[in-house]
């Protein structure tokens, strides 16, 4: 039996584990918002094939993309202030 909760087959069916795979991408964003909105990316994306429906995973991983966009958009429109 294949333990879902720890292992589950739709992030560990391949060579790399998806949790590894977005901990190493994220591991340099400057802000948690930022890193959370770009590992949901990758995670809709990563397990796109493999549930739920393929437009479905991509919909979703393209409402995350547009939020990051929309949260960098807005860092650069503000400047930078120390306190």
């Amino acid at each position: 039996m294949h333990d879902i909760i720890n292992n589950p087959q739709h992030y560990t069916d391949r060579r790399f584990e998806v949790i590894e795979v977005i901990e190493d991408a994220i591991e340099k964003a400057t802000d948690p918002v930022l890193a959370n909105c770009q590992s949901q990316v990758l995670r809709y994306i990563l397990r796109m094939w493999d549930k739920d429906t393929p437009l479905q995973n991509a919909k979703k991983a393209q409402w995350y993309l547009l939020r990051l966009i929309d949260k960098l958009e807005n860092q650069q429109e503000k400047p930078f202030r120390f306190g």
